[in-house]
């Protein structure tokens, strides 16, 4: 039996007249990138990418501590482990400063208040101990992936540019926080996961 194929009509066309984008194009210029389509708070949104801007400096800063500390018999590919993940998470910093600017906002850099601003934190630990560098990196990715799934489903359809993004660094974080457990278990040797 053949299912009946049922059309639905939408009571409006799915897309303005173009007639109509020119003109609320050209009434609104001052807003930049910020259209009337966006459903959310413009200045709520922008003070949220401050902190995460916050957070992606200070992992910046710890990846990059770490990366040039970390000593003893095995730690070369963990420092470049920690390099890279430095670079990665610049990456990260420069996409929300952007993602500010483009919402009118002036991207955060102060170093004043940058920690009380950041969701992870600077741990070190200490500056010998290539295990306990390893772990506060962990924590600090796991930290990382629970707050961005927290403001990806906060952002969700009210500001899609921001939540593509977010949804890009949560991958990141997810496959850093990957890498931080694979090394902890190579240098402790043992599963830290239950399987």
């Amino acid at each position: 039996m053949k299912e009946a194929k049922t059309e639905t009509k939408r009571s409006e066309p799915f897309l303005s007249d173009v007639k109509t984008l020119r003109e609320r194009a050209r009434k609104s210029i001052q807003k930049g990138a910020v259209t009337q389509n966006y459903d959310g708070d413009v200045k709520q949104s922008i003070d949220i990418l401050q902190n995460v801007l916050a957070t992606e400096i200070v992992c910046v800063l710890r990846y990059t501590m770490h990366a040039i500390s970390a000593s003893g018999i095995s730690s070369e590919s963990v420092q470049a482990e920690f390099a890279e993940h430095a670079k990665d998470e610049q990456e990260h910093m420069m996409s929300v400063a952007q993602r500010i600017n483009q919402l009118g906002g002036k991207p955060n850099f102060n170093p004043e208040g940058l920690a009380s601003r950041s969701v992870s934190e600077y741990r070190g630990g200490n500056d010998d101990d290539l295990i306990g560098m390893i772990k506060e990196n962990l924590i600090a990715e796991r930290v990382a992936v629970e707050h961005y799934t927290e403001l990806i489903h906060f952002f969700a359809d009210k500001d899609i540019t921001t939540r593509v993004m977010l949804e890009h660094i949560l991958g990141n974080e997810e496959d850093h926080a990957s890498d931080m457990h694979d090394l902890l278990v190579a240098h402790q040797g043992k599963p830290m996961l239950s399987k």
